[in-house]
């Protein structure tokens, strides 16, 4: 059984930062295609950053130069660090494993997913 358990999310004044943490069960995270997502209020979800089995880093344009993201093999983690946050980063944020080799940033490429953990970024 996979399982995909998120947290580190939080209330935090934009310009702030947050590191989330998915921690994945029945599931090798440094053999993996993962990918993060986040999905606001009325909007679909959306890929913010992805990883390859190889370790190339994929990310959104509206990310860019502010998300991080990274795995330890050893703790079985993947780790999304976020900084200079902007009220509009405000969302669920869910990890996910298991993508197809497609469009790393597309939802429907993905087979595993988290329960998710809120970000609330105030101005």
């Amino acid at each position: 059984l996979v399982r995909l358990v998120e947290s580190g999310g939080g209330s935090v004044q934009a310009g702030g930062s947050l590191r989330l943490s998915c921690v994945a069960s029945g599931y090798t995270v440094s053999r993996a295609w993962m990918g993060c997502f986040r999905q606001a209020p009325g909007k679909e979800r959306e890929g913010v950053a992805a990883i390859t089995s190889g370790g190339t880093p994929t990310y959104a344009d509206s990310v860019k130069g502010r998300f991080t993201i990274s795995r330890d093999g050893a703790a079985n983690t993947l780790y999304l660090q976020i900084n200079s946050l902007k009220p509009e980063d405000t969302a669920i944020y869910y990890c996910a494993a298991d993508g197809g080799g497609g469009d790393v940033l597309r939802p429907n490429e993905y087979k595993y997913w988290g329960q998710g953990t809120q970000v609330t970024v105030s101005s």
